[in-house]
């Protein structure tokens, strides 16, 4: 249905539709509640249109052929369809743009229901990933604690987004120049909010937060509160989530930092204003080893909890 919807809604705009596709630049919106001027856009950008569609056909044949012919080449395929759609979906916007699209602040709707669909995409193939999966035996009943290097990592992935971020824009949000001169502060408080500029500045150290899942009992069985699930094992499944959410910081990390040394070296930038602004600048690593950390912690959970009859054949000694 992901795939279908998803063509169908292209070649509706290659047909000359505009609902739903917006024109918006991310880095200047105007007039962002109206796509940014959408339907007067004649010529549809290659990607949003047969580029997709393109994507779009080869998805729908990975699907067949992953009903079809299940194996390790489907669940490589679907691996690598889910990644590719978290990514596009780049669910790290979402935390900060639905906040202050909830505060009041102007937002493209469609931007944001896009890379929603994306992310339910992703999800998709991650579960159509598992299914193509062969049969491994029952995990171990109970608790499994995991290994002190995955709970250093989780803590270190709890501690950044607060220290890396909240500070950071608390202060902002407070009045204090920390890290960036007085003009960029001024441009802050003109178009941001208050209460946009604290939903930004909270949101990620609270879903931060969550990553103590991976390392705590609530995140390998739902507590005793929940009703209708109490005591029963958390799907490991949904260990993808955070994955995702850690590619897409490294991604975002790395293509910043690639972006942000382009301009320096081609002059666009100078590097007396990458000293004046050092916080933002930070903020780009902090995203980078956020992501690293959330991954090697998701990694110590999935092997945690990995089916004892696959931990039996890896533990084998070799003759």
């Amino acid at each position: 249905m992901f795939v279908v919807a998803e063509v169908t809604l292209r070649a509706y705009w290659i047909a000359g539709g505009r609902w739903g596709y917006t024109a918006c630049d991310r880095t200047n919106l105007v007039d962002p509640t109206g796509g940014c001027g959408a339907n007067r856009v004649e010529t549809l950008p290659f990607w949003a249109g047969w580029g997709a569609v393109g994507v779009g056909a080869a998805l729908a044949i990975l699907v067949v052929c992953a009903v079809r012919f299940p194996g390790r080449y489907s669940v490589a395929g679907s691996w690598a369809a889910a990644a590719l759609l978290l990514v596009l979906a780049f669910p790290l916007h979402l935390l900060f743009e639905i906040p202050a699209a909830l505060a009041g602040r102007p937002s493209d709707w469609r931007d944001l229901g896009a890379r929603l669909v994306l992310a339910t995409g992703g999800l998709l193939f991650t579960g159509l990933a598992n299914a193509c999966a062969p049969q491994r035996g029952a995990r171990e009943a109970g608790y499994q604690p995991v290994p002190r290097w995955t709970r250093r990592w989780a803590y270190v992935a709890v501690a950044l987004p607060v220290v890396g971020w909240a500070v950071p824009h608390g202060l902002w949000v407070l009045g204090v120049p920390f890290g960036i001169p007085q003009r960029q502060l001024d441009d802050i408080h003109r178009n941001l909010s208050t209460w946009t500029g604290v939903a930004i500045t909270l949101v990620p150290p609270l879903a931060g937060l969550l990553v103590l899942g991976l390392i705590q009992r609530w995140g390998q069985q739902f507590p005793r509160w929940v009703p209708g699930l109490r005591g029963r094992p958390v799907p490991r499944l949904l260990a993808v989530i955070p994955a995702g959410v850690a590619l897409t910081l490294v991604t975002y990390g790395v293509l910043s930092v690639a972006v942000l040394v382009t301009q320096v070296l081609t002059g666009d930038t100078h590097w007396s204003d990458v000293r004046e602004g050092w916080a933002v600048t930070a903020t780009l690593l902090v995203f980078l080893c956020w992501g690293v950390a959330l991954g090697v912690t998701t990694t110590g959970y999935a092997i945690t909890t990995r089916p004892r009859q696959e931990r039996a054949t890896n533990t084998e000694p070799s003759l």
